[in-house]
């Protein structure tokens, strides 16, 4: 017996009916142009205003990114003292008590230095512009210019000029502007220390709290790679360090033997511009031959050869050996970074960027590649 069952077909699907009745019940459109734009101007406002508050703010913003950079960068060392069986406390004691004697003992020996060369430019200003003239380097710029007195006439015009105490007071906002640079980048100097201090001793804490605003779910891949970006950061800005330390030690060594003025200034000099990648050994190394001519050209020129030298050592032999330990970024985005750093936030700009461009790399190698291969 077979039993037929009728298809149904399916019904057609409803079309809105548009009316111009006036009982239908569709949403009405209003635009109230007046508050929608007294709301935009008050967003502009606020965003001004907020822009206004972070350049006022640009000086401790400062101060706390190279507080929590250098806090990053001790942290290894203190990890390392607690490895030993050492209390945190301990170690951050320790290592703060390092990094202010070294502080401490590089001001107390700079600063003597640059008033004992202050005074002595002072008292003999005359017998320097006069040996400036008669030096072997000035009779071969007369010679580049065609004329054989045209330079020396030129520096003894600025060395009149500078000699007079009329045109000196000319120089006094100059000159107090510079002392007030000075006396803020110790105070500068002293909040850094400070905030490096207290961030040290709550770098933990600090990460933790940072953790709960990630899921805890994703807790311990977050943990993980954060671990992962600081000790990337801490061994960056030890390795830059110890470059510096090399290059100081080095330049120490040989400018004392070649008779350069102020040997140990000049040295920390060098230490100081070797912090900076890339361009910072370069830089230094200009400023240090052209303060060399103080002493003769000789000098100077065999300041400058011995830095073509250093530079491609510390290029190819140095820094390889040591930032290959600490970060691993390709040798382009080093630098790409440095030069977007350098542009965007200056010194501490370039400080930063190749430590930034290995997070980021670390960021899309833990987190950005696995979550594309799970799709």
């Amino acid at each position: 017996m077979r039993i037929r069952t009728k298809r149904v077909q399916p019904a057609p699907p409803t079309t809105a009916e548009i009316t111009g009745s006036s009982d239908s019940h569709a949403p009405e459109l209003k635009v109230h142009a007046f508050r929608i734009g007294f709301v935009g101007a008050l967003g502009v406002l606020l965003a001004v205003l907020l822009g206004g508050i972070i350049g006022e703010l640009g000086t401790v913003i400062l101060y706390v990114a190279l507080a929590l950079f250098l806090a990053l960068g001790l942290d290894p060392i203190v990890s390392w003292l607690q490895r030993r069986g050492m209390a945190r406390w301990v170690a951050i004691v320790i290592v703060f008590a390092g990094v202010i004697g070294i502080f401490v003992g590089l001001i107390a020996t700079i600063v003597p230095i640059i008033v004992e060369q202050t005074t002595n430019i002072v008292e003999n200003w005359d017998d320097i512009v006069v040996n400036v003239q008669n030096s072997g380097f000035v009779a071969w710029l007369n010679t580049l210019g065609g004329s054989d007195h045209a330079i020396q006439d030129a520096i003894e015009s600025a060395g009149e000029w500078l000699a007079d105490p009329a045109n000196l007071g000319s120089l006094g906002g100059g000159i107090l502007a510079v002392g007030a640079g000075i006396a803020g980048g110790f105070t500068g100097a002293t909040i850094v220390l400070i905030l490096t201090l207290y961030f040290l001793a709550s770098l933990d804490s600090m990460k933790r709290y940072a953790a709960r605003f990630v899921p805890a779910s994703s807790r311990p891949a977050y943990r993980d790679v954060s671990e992962e970006i600081t000790g990337s950061v801490g061994r960056y800005v030890i390795g830059q360090f110890g470059l510096g330390a090399i290059n100081g030690v080095l330049s120490l060594i040989y400018l004392s033997i070649i008779g350069a003025p102020a040997p140990i200034l000049l040295a920390f000099i060098a230490f100081l511009f070797s912090l900076v990648p890339l361009v910072g050994t370069l830089t230094g190394a200009v400023i240090i031959s052209l303060v060399s001519l103080a002493a003769s050209p000789t000098t100077a020129l065999a300041a400058a050869i011995y830095y073509l030298i250093y530079m491609q050592v510390e290029a190819y032999v140095l820094s390889p050996r040591i930032m290959s330990r600490a970060v691993a970024v390709p040798g382009a985005l080093v630098v790409i970074a440095a030069v977007a750093g350098g542009t965007l936030g200056g010194v501490l700009g370039a400080l930063v960027a190749i430590p930034v461009a290995a997070s980021l790399i670390i960021i899309v190698e833990k987190v950005v590649f696995p979550r594309q291969d799970t799709i």
